[in-house]
Parts: C-alpha cells; sequence; structure tokens
C-alpha cells in the first residue's frame, strides 16, 4: 500500500464526471481502494473520491470515526466502507448547512447546503448492491465525496460565500457554536480551540 497524491483545486479532473465501474473491472481497483485507504489514514480524514487521486471512476472510500460523530448525531461510528458507483436519493425537501473541508481544497473551510437524509446505493467489492438510509453530517459526508463524482467541489455548492474562510480563522464556526454546538462535527470545534483569538 502508498499514500497517494490529492490534487487540489484548480486541477481538470476535479471538474470532470466520473465514469461508472464496470463490473469486470471490480477486481482491478482493489489495489487502488487499499491505497485510498492508506491516503485518508496518513492523512487523518475521513472520505476520499477516486477522482481527487486522478482516478476519474465512480468510486468512493470513507470511514466515520467516533470522534467526528457530533453529540446530537444519533448515528454510530461508521466502518471503512467503499462505494463502487453510488446514487443518493434525498429523503426530505429541505436543506441544512453543514461546514464542510476537502482535501482538494486545503486551509479552507465552508458552510454548504445538504440534504440531512438520504438513501444511498452503491455497489461493494464483492458486487453487492447495498441500500442504507444517512443521516445529519454522515449524509453530508456521502454527498460532499459524492460531488466529486461529478465534478463539483463543495464552494459551487454554497449559497453564502461570507461562510468561507481559512481554518486558523473559522470566526463564523465560532458564533454557530453558540446556537449549534451539538450538531456540529467535533473537527470544526476543534478549530475554534485552536484558533489564537479564542484563547
Amino acid at each position: 500500500m502508498k499514500v497517494l497524491n490529492i490534487v487540489k483545486m484548480g486541477h481538470p479532473i476535479l471538474r470532470k464526471k466520473a465514469l461508472k465501474v464496470s463490473f469486470k473491472d471490480f477486481d482491478s481497483i482493489k489495489g487502488l481502494v487499499e491505497n485510498m485507504k492508506k491516503t485518508l489514514e496518513h492523512i487523518g480524514a475521513s472520505g476520499l473520491a477516486a477522482p481527487q487521486v486522478l482516478v476519474n471512476k465512480r468510486i468512493v472510500v470513507y470511514r466515520v470515526n467516533s470522534n467526528r460523530i457530533p453529540k446530537n448525531g444519533k448515528f454510530k461510528k461508521i466502518p471503512w466502507t467503499v462505494m463502487i458507483n453510488p446514487t443518493i436519493k434525498p429523503l426530505l425537501k429541505t436543506k441544512k448547512e453543514y461546514w464542510e473541508r476537502c482535501l482538494s481544497i486545503p486551509g479552507l473551510h465552508g458552510k454548504v447546503p445538504r440534504y440531512s437524509s438520504i438513501l444511498v446505493k452503491y455497489y461493494n467489492l464483492d458486487k453487492k448492491l447495498i441500500k442504507h438510509k444517512a443521516h445529519s453530517t454522515w449524509a453530508a459526508l456521502i454527498q460532499h465525496e459524492c460531488d466529486h463524482l461529478d465534478g463539483i467541489l463543495y464552494p459551487m455548492r454554497m449559497i453564502d460565500l461570507s461562510k468561507f474562510g481559512f481554518n486558523d480563522t473559522p470566526g463564523d464556526v465560532a458564533k454557530d457554536m453558540i446556537k449549534n454546538k451539538s450538531s456540529i462535527d467535533p473537527l470544526f470545534l476543534d478549530l475554534v480551540k485552536k484558533w489564537p483569538q479564542n484563547k
């Protein structure tokens, strides 16, 4: 296994619609999947889409560790999950805004409207069709990673660019903590703790 290079915003592959993986290619992507896991472990991140590592295929690898679940998230730790050719169906018409970061846009964060409850379908490496519901920040993560498969980066989803900023000055996250602390990904609560003006 090896740590892969993650391409940054501006690279043309991040604007492409990724290609579906055919059943005959499932065995050949197992090495890629293991390298994607290794890369996430090395960085300490939650999710990665194949286009971010220069592979134009509809593959997402993610996990949600216990330390990334908001207090009112109402879901448990999510183990390593490989989604091949995923599709998403919203279960609610309205969206909620979630704070997000992206490995392809280092040093920045933004508040992004996402469906808070979704039905996701995908194939695993054993060619089995998986269907399940996801909600809260788990649903937001899946939508974020699947956007990469359609050439969409999270700033393109934002409706208020005043909520787009650098990680070392998370002023709006600090304000949001006052009202919504129990629903914010703990990653962003840690940002506020590290922010010099909050010490």
